[in-house]
Parts: structure tokens; sequence; C-alpha cells
């Protein structure tokens, strides 16, 4: 009798703990799908977000091509109509008409030629001021954060922003959001340059390395989220420094924008940064755009 007893005991602990297990298995499942599609939601966005700039700056660079095209070709219609009119003159006063004629086509074609080089000139001055702008602002950034390491902070000029990336040495300990009294010594120089400077929008963005975060971090279940926290905290110290919150973007992007893909220490420490990214608003530009 005791031994049927204890067979019984066996079947039903081992039935339980199989039921126990499907459920367990089915709560991972479903939190890795939830996590899943927030990461391709965000994805998503990112690569929108990307095709967008890109576009954008395509079309400033066909106008400005179509623009210079257009001028060429006003000039060589012009260099055309001039030897027209020279050879009328000599042929003498029975070709007074025909000369008439030519004089009115060159007089519009030279008032259309001079409406459209204004227009090029000013996109050609909005350019080159927005140039200028650049190169201003890079100095005056790199001159407020004179003091700090190479290794630390670097600034530099691309496609016609202005880039300062903050290694995670300066700004934060392993695996956290808080700043550190340094960095926030540095953000707050930086601040110091962007409230004088209006006209300039402010990106930033987090990168970490392909490391994993600790499991059981509070508030943080990947690197998407410390990317996140971490450009968000950033963020907050720009603002309460003085910077208009409505110039300000925070933006994460987690391990997946690296600077170096090999898997060395080195290498992973210098994808873990913070960037900083400087863009002079281009309202003006773009008006001119739509007037041609």
């Amino acid at each position: 009798m005791k031994k049927h007893l204890f067979k019984a005991s066996v079947i039903l602990l081992a039935g339980s703990m199989s039921l126990s297990s499907c459920v367990v298995s089915k709560k991972k499942y479903d939190d890795l799908m939830a996590r899943k599609n927030a990461l391709e939601v965000d994805k998503a966005g990112l690569q929108q977000e990307k095709s967008t700039l890109e576009q954008q700056k395509a079309d400033l660079e066909a106008a400005k091509a179509s623009l210079e095209e257009e001028r060429a070709q006003l000039e060589q219609q012009k260099r055309e109509y001039e030897e027209s009119l020279a050879k009328a003159l000599k042929e003498g006063k029975t070709l007074g008409e025909n000369l008439n004629m030519s004089k009115s086509q060159i007089e519009r074609l030279n008032a259309d030629l001079k409406a459209r080089e204004a227009r090029l000139a000013e996109l050609q001055r909005i350019l080159d001021e927005k140039d200028a702008a650049v190169t201003n602002l890079r100095n005056r950034v790199s001159k407020a954060l004179l003091g700090f390491n190479d290794k630390d902070l670097t600034i530099d000029v691309r496609n016609g922003k202005v880039y300062v990336s903050l290694a995670e040495q300066l700004l934060f300990n392993s695996g956290s959001t808080k700043v550190d009294p340094k960095g926030v010594d540095a953000l707050r120089k930086l601040a110091s340059v962007l409230k004088e400077q209006q006209d300039v929008n402010v990106l930033v963005e987090g990168h970490t390395d392909d490391v994993p975060i600790a499991r059981g971090t509070v508030g943080m279940q990947d690197n998407w989220d410390l990317s996140v926290l971490r450009a968000t905290e950033i963020t907050r110290i720009l603002a309460n420094a003085g910077v208009d919150p409505t110039r300000v973007t925070p933006s994460g992007r987690s391990k997946y924008v690296p600077l170096d893909e090999a898997k060395t220490k080195e290498a992973r420490q210098k994808n873990r940064r913070t960037e900083i990214i400087l863009t002079p608003k281009l309202d003006e530009l773009f008006k001119i755009l739509e007037t041609t």
C-alpha cells in the first residue's frame, strides 16, 4: 500500500513541474516577442529619419546644381546672341529690322539672366553664411571645451554639422545614466555657447557598445534603454543650463552605429559615447528654393 502511494505522489509531482515549466516558457516567449516588436518599431523610425535627412540633403544639392546649370546655359545663349548681333552689324543697314529684333532678344535674355543670377547669388550667399556659421560654431565650442582631454572629447565638422563626441568615461560610470561632475561641467560650458546660438538645433545621440547590460538593471531592459536614458539626462542638463528645450532632441542609437566594429576592449570603449550634433537652421535657404 505504501509503495503505491509513493508512486502516485511521484506522478503528481512530475505533472506539476511540467505544467509550471510550460507557463514559464510561454511568459518568456511573450516578453521576448514584445521586446523584439519594440526594437523593430524603433529601428524603423530611425531608418525613416535617416532617409528623410538624406533626401533633404539630396534635394538641396540637386537644386544648387540645377541653378548652376541654368546659369551656364543662359551665359552660352547670351554669347551666341552677341555673336549674332555682331554679324548683323557688319551686314549693314539692310539688316536693320533683324538687328532691332536681335537687340530686343538680347535685352530680354539679359533681364532673365540677371534675375536668375540674383537668385543663384542669394543661394550661394546663404550657403557661404551657413558654412561660416558652422566654422564659427566649431571654433567657439572648441574654445569653451579647451581644457578637456582629447581622448574624452572630440569636435569635428561633417556634412555641414558640428559633432561634439563625448566619451563614456567623461560622462558616466559603466551602466549608469547619472552624469559625473566633470561631465556636467563640460555640458554646462557647451550650453553657454549654445544659449547664444539661437539658430542652431541640437540632437543628443546616446551610443553603447555591443555588450548587453547586466540583468536586473533597474529601469532598463537593454542597451536601447541605456542609450536613450543617457541622452535624455544630457538633454535635461543642457536645458537646465539655459538651452531652449524646444531646440534639443534626445535619441538613443544603442550599439548599432559603432565607430569601430572590432570586438576588442579598446574598440568597445571607443563606441561607448554620446554625440551632440549641432545643425544650423536652413529656413531661409528653403524659402529661396521654393521660389525657384
